[in-house]
């Protein structure tokens, strides 16, 4: 190899797509110029086609699947070591009728092959076709999504908001008097509506106003109390601003009455699990539902938080969560997942979801995700919670790189401009 040779790494779907289309424009016109130029592979001349072909077998991925049957673990292994990839699962698998965990690793183009290996398998052990379609859809949605950022129009009751484009930004309005951050300084209408004003102004797409403090070690209030607070702030919001309005509550009865007062998307940091009837209100009324994870509840979310495996299980509840919603009657395209940095987690846990923030891709929504202010920026920076926008705007900006789409703050100007500039670079 030359001295001056160069290695460049593609490490994405994207980027391996790209690099083969410029090679083929490259080729095609060495041809053009030099007759005595061999013949390049047609199947790339063909344009897109030929080049997703190439990259799939270029871009290598590893899936671990969790509670696999233990004879089709072996099937999944064997078929996948057939084809030139490779599967591990725990060595005391027996091929009897129990549950394990297997990891599967190969090129995408492996992963295509596989995928139709399933689809005719005769002895794998699934009960229905539908749920061996199922078991397929998750493994082909998880790779599409890894490499694909969500990219759709969300219908939000008359209004729109389009991911994939740009990053969203989501406006705290918290109209409470005691919130970790910000308690207090909304409580009052006008002043609440002259926040959200500004917020607008600012670059907020949406605001999300909530009644009710969930910051740990918090109590939970009176429906009646929470809709005093929170009915004339967005009813004027609506009448006022050209905006998307949130209602941040886990309580049917308010978000009914949120909905009708102007709001537009439920945001619940239960994911539909507090309120029996929230799945079936989401449904009825049509509002999009964001679906967060949370250990516990605020009261004692935050007393020694404990998992095995952060991520699997934040993953599992969040699954279980779009499931309620689905089999309520809402739509698919309606659910936005959020893991919930702060709601049961220390600050350790925080710092690994915003890591691997990617891996959450796999259920197929669009992620939200709030950072702001949080106590793990101040435990980091020995801050408080109104002096620590620079933690925050680095935590939105990991978030960003890592699969982000939407992004919860308090303070719009600042992080604003990082987004837009995250934005120019990542998407």
């Amino acid at each position: 190899m030359k001295t001056n040779s160069r290695i460049i790494i593609l490490d994405n779907l994207q980027q391996a797509k790209g690099e083969l289309a410029s090679l083929t424009r490259a080729k095609s016109e060495i041809q053009r110029l030099n007759s005595t130029q061999p013949d390049f592979p047609p199947s790339l001349l063909k344009g897109a086609g030929g080049i997703d072909l190439i990259a799939r077998r270029s871009i290598h991925r590893g899936l671990k699947l969790e509670g696999v049957n233990d004879v089709d673990a072996n099937i999944l292994q064997h078929e996948m070591r057939l084809i030139g990839g490779e599967a591990v699962i725990g060595k005391n698998v027996t091929g009897n009728d129990s549950d394990s965990d297997i990891i599967i690793m190969g090129t995408l183009n492996q992963f295509d092959l596989l995928v139709e290996k399933l689809k005719i398998h005769p002895n794998l052990s699934m009960p229905t076709s539908e749920y061996r379609q199922q078991f397929i859809t998750s493994i082909q949605t998880a790779l599409h999504s890894f490499d694909n950022p969500v990219e759709w129009t969300l219908e939000c009751r008359g209004r729109y908001l389009t991911f994939g484009k740009r990053t969203l930004i989501m406006g705290v309005l918290n109209v409470t008097p005691d919130s970790f951050s910000d308690g207090g300084l909304y409580a009052d209408a006008d002043i609440a509506v002259k926040r959200a004003q500004e917020m607008v102004a600012q670059g907020a797409d949406i605001i999300d106003v909530g009644g009710e403090s969930s910051r740990p070690g918090s109590d939970p209030v009176s429906i009646d109390e929470e809709l005093q607070r929170v009915l004339p702030v967005i009813k004027r919001i609506a009448q006022e601003l050209d905006v998307l309005i949130s209602i941040d509550t886990y309580k049917s009865t308010v978000a009914a009455h949120a909905l009708k007062a102007g709001a537009h998307i439920v945001n619940d940091i239960s994911g539909l699990n507090f309120d029996p009837n929230m799945a079936k209100l989401a449904a009825d009324t049509g509002a999009p539902v964001v679906l967060m994870h949370i250990q516990g509840t605020p009261k004692n979310m935050q007393i020694a938080p404990q998992y095995r495996e952060l991520i699997s299980e934040i993953i599992l509840y969040l699954r279980n969560s779009i499931e309620h919603a689905e089999t309520a009657g809402v739509s698919p395209e309606k659910i936005i997942i959020d893991p919930g940095i702060g709601f049961g987690k220390t600050m350790e846990h925080n710092l690994e979801i915003i890591r691997r923030l990617k891996e959450f891709r796999c259920l197929g929504k669009p992620i939200l995700i709030g950072t702001s202010r949080k106590s793990f920026i101040g435990k980091i920076l020995d801050l408080p919670a109104e002096e620590r926008i620079e933690g925050t705007i680095a935590t939105v900006v990991s978030s960003i790189i890592n699969g982000a789409d939407i992004v919860r703050i308090h303070d719009v100007k600042q992080v604003q401009r990082a987004v837009k500039m995250v934005d120019a670079i990542y998407r």
